[in-house]
């Protein structure tokens, strides 16, 4: 019999009808032979509150009672879940991450999962049983509460999926699939039948938020196939799995893009070894993750060294730039927080060349001004001014064709 792992995020079980229609869809998918594991997360906006009263008894608390009360949110999405489901009578039976042995490492707020003992979900599925298990959350050695972190969920689900070898992994969503863009900024998006995981892991770490980064990468490494659909519209969605040798790849899958960022350049640098540490080594320290980096020698033999940051990290990290500047000797530190990256996706770049050539061609057409350039196998990133964003997807999703059907 087909095994099914469905994952249902907070938006889809935001309320008691929700989750009333979350069953109904899981009972429905029963009757028809398959069985089926729910993985839920916290009703929408139940983390955040809970994070707010810990906030509030204290500024500063202890993760280790952080994740016991965070992991709360789950717990009372698994038992409505499952009331729900018996009130329908689809047997189901719930289970912490502690209950079902997920264990985890002690790394609290952002545990990583070491193995799932599955004999008590394999003993409920041989007796009929809907299986539901709290997303994000595990167990350590100790016996600890602990999280996993953003995007836990997902990675609870795709986890479970492989564990118990399971035919698919379904992550149900607010959106019915992953597109060739942000329909919001292009309305003739197309909606993709199917991306491999290597695509899917470039447009999620460049902003498309489908999907956490974690779970693809989790998904890819044990080949563990993933569909993504909407909670509240009937349809395939998107799967997500491993490249199809035998069909020659579209060019470009898809156009992601990134808001949230800023880029900082340190002017007038003397070029010797070990420069690029002595700059990004302070910046590491204070925990801002670095994008991308470019950096020209001039004829004088000093460096103009740029690189790019999270906005929300611009200040902080423009403040210990400004510190490394003096050390060194560096002529002047500049920054710009208001660009943002536009990627171009697709494993059918491997095969294909000229396709940076139209990139820059279509946003010269458009008097958008490249002022970094990133690339990989399949990913061709570019960072320009934030007001040319809309303009940039919209231009660069024409020029490939992007809302044709292949």
């Amino acid at each position: 019999m087909t095994l099914i792992v469905q994952k249902y995020g907070g938006t889809s079980v935001g309320s008691a009808e929700r989750i009333a229609h979350v069953a109904e869809k899981v009972a429905a998918e029963r009757k028809k032979g398959r069985n089926i594991v729910v993985v839920v997360s916290a009703m929408s906006g139940e983390t955040n509150r809970l994070m707010a009263l810990a906030h509030e008894v204290n500024p500063q608390p202890g993760v280790r009672e952080l994740d016991t009360l965070l992991s709360t949110g789950e717990q009372v999405t698994i038992a409505l879940l499952s009331m729900a489901l018996e009130n329908i009578d689809c047997p189901a039976k719930s289970y912490t991450g502690g209950q079902v042995c997920i264990q985890t490492d002690s790394q609290h707020t952002r545990a990583r999962i070491q193995d799932i003992n599955i004999s008590k979900m394999q003993n409920d599925i041989s007796a009929g049983r809907v299986v539901v298990v709290a997303g994000f959350q595990g167990v350590d050695a100790n016996g600890n509460i602990t999280t996993l972190g953003r995007g836990g969920s997902d990675t609870t689900a795709v986890a479970l999926a492989y564990a118990l070898k399971a035919d698919e992994c379904q992550i149900y969503t607010d959106v019915d699939g992953v597109y060739t863009t942000d329909p919001r900024v292009v309305p003739d998006a197309r909606k993709l039948d199917q991306v491999t995981y290597e695509e899917m892991l470039e447009m999620a770490s460049l902003g498309a938020k489908v999907l956490q980064i974690r779970s693809v990468e989790f998904a890819s490494k044990y080949s563990v196939p993933l569909r993504v659909l909407s909670s509240f519209e009937e349809g395939e969605g998107t799967l997500i799995t491993e490249e199809d040798k035998s069909v020659e790849q579209a060019l470009i899958s898809g156009i992601a893009f990134n808001r949230d960022e800023a880029k900082l350049t340190i002017l007038g640098v003397p070029d010797r070894p070990g420069v690029a540490h002595y700059i990004l080594g302070p910046i590491a320290k204070i925990g801002v993750e670095i994008d991308m980096i470019v950096q020209n020698i001039a004829e004088d033999t000093t460096t103009d060294f740029t690189f790019t940051v999270h906005r929300s990290d611009y200040k902080q990290a423009f403040e210990v730039l400004s510190m490394t500047a003096k050390e060194l000797g560096a002529r002047e530190v500049k920054g710009d927080d208001k660009i943002v990256k536009i990627s171009l996706v697709g494993v059918g770049m491997r095969s294909h060349a000229g396709i940076a050539s139209t990139m820059f061609e279509t946003l010269a057409e458009e008097g958008i001004n490249i002022l970094m350039i990133s690339t990989s196998e399949i990913k061709i990133s570019v960072v320009v001014d934030e007001k040319y964003l809309e303009l940039g997807v919209s231009a660069l999703h024409s020029a490939f064709d992007l809302h044709s059907e292949k």
